[in-house]
């Protein structure tokens, strides 16, 4: 039986094209708000921000 990929090579545009459709979708439609919110919670968790190195003045 075949093993399901573990690895995807999705860019920083997919994942907002993601993240919008999810938000959408529950807007929209009736679906399960929590797992939606899960989903978008684990996508949110596996991002690396990015900081600049120097000095840096955020707002």
């Amino acid at each position: 039986m075949p093993k399901p990929n573990t690895q995807f090579e999705l860019d920083v545009e997919d994942l907002d094209l993601i993240e919008t459709a999810l938000r959408k979708a529950k807007r929209e439609a009736d679906i399960d708000e929590r797992e939606v919110a899960d989903l978008l919670g684990r996508l949110h968790n596996q991002k690396v921000f990015y900081r600049p190195g120097g000095t840096y003045v955020g707002g």
